[in-house]
């Protein structure tokens, strides 16, 4: 009998998980109440959410955390990756709770060890970051909604995505400028080996504080050829050319003249940042 009870209470636990669900009320951007704070939620299909927190600040959007809610066989998986926190790496959270609060918990993390979703109504949720216990922070956060143009006659694309079109700041044709920098040798001859190995950690540490900021979304080397071309950037959020200079000389390569480079105005899809979140994932080693 005891062995019968003991199967019925982990089938009546599969099943609940089995019927619990993600919580689509998520999807949308969300602002926290008198702060420039925002969490922006997409559904990629049936079992999984993904989002990003993000600032305004001067009109640009600054991320802080990529967020992610996913159906992982028998249970829903919250996680979260904080930039500059955790070496990179997300933090995973399960949903012990759901009705309209969704509650995930992780009982080994240091803090939070709890992330509570409620929705209030369509329009507010209420979420809360504890410990548990004692240390604990909640706010409220209220649906952002896009003004819609009612019989926009110039929208020829069924898949045309207004919101993300206006995040990503692209034009009608989903496009828009960067500054493309082919890198290349420098005048520098130095033999100096402690110059040149600190000078490239200070180059490959740029370029991940250029990324963390959203100003560099592509760097990579080029194979050896006769114009000497070391590897390209592609800058982002950047309005003018002189901007562009002034950022390449915070690379100390470049600053200390082992690296030169040509710059030039780039037309490219406004999209192409969106697989910066992704690169994390495939990463096995860091430079």
């Amino acid at each position: 009998m005891k062995h019968i009870l003991t199967l019925l209470i982990f089938f009546a636990v599969e099943s609940t998980f089995a019927q619990s669900s993600i919580p689509d009320f998520l999807i949308g951007t969300w602002k926290m109440e008198n702060k420039e704070v925002y969490e922006h939620w997409d559904k990629l299909h049936e079992n999984t959410l993904k989002g990003f927190s993000y600032n305004l600040k001067d009109g640009q959007m600054f991320i802080s955390e990529y967020l992610e809610i996913r159906r992982d066989t028998n249970k829903i998986i919250y996680s979260a990756t904080v930039l500059k926190q955790n070496s990179g790496k997300a933090v995973y959270f399960t949903l012990t709770k759901q009705d309209s609060i969704y509650t995930f918990e992780n009982p080994n993390h240091d803090f939070p060890k709890k992330i509570v979703y409620q929705k209030l109504n369509d329009k507010e949720i209420y979420v809360q970051v504890s410990d548990g216990k004692q240390k604990n922070f909640a706010y409220k956060m209220l649906k952002q909604y896009q003004k819609e143009e009612k019989n926009d006659s110039t929208i020829v694309n069924p898949n045309y995505d207004k919101a993300l079109a206006e995040k990503l700041g692209g034009d009608d044709y989903g496009m828009k400028s960067y500054f493309l920098v082919i890198l290349k040798t420098g005048t520098n001859a130095t033999t100096n080996k402690e110059l040149i190995s600190k000078s490239f950690r200070g180059h490959l540490d740029n370029i991940n504080r250029l990324v963390e900021e959203g100003k560099l979304i592509v760097a990579g080397p080029l194979g050896e050829n006769e114009n000497n071309y070391r590897g390209i950037f592609i800058l982002n959020n950047l309005k003018t050319i002189e901007e562009a200079k002034d950022l390449l000389q915070t690379d100390l390569a470049v600053k200390n003249g082992l690296l030169d480079y040509e710059i030039y105005n780039w037309y490219g899809s406004a999209a192409l940042p969106e697989y910066i979140p992704f690169s994390e994932k495939i990463t096995k080693i860091k430079p």
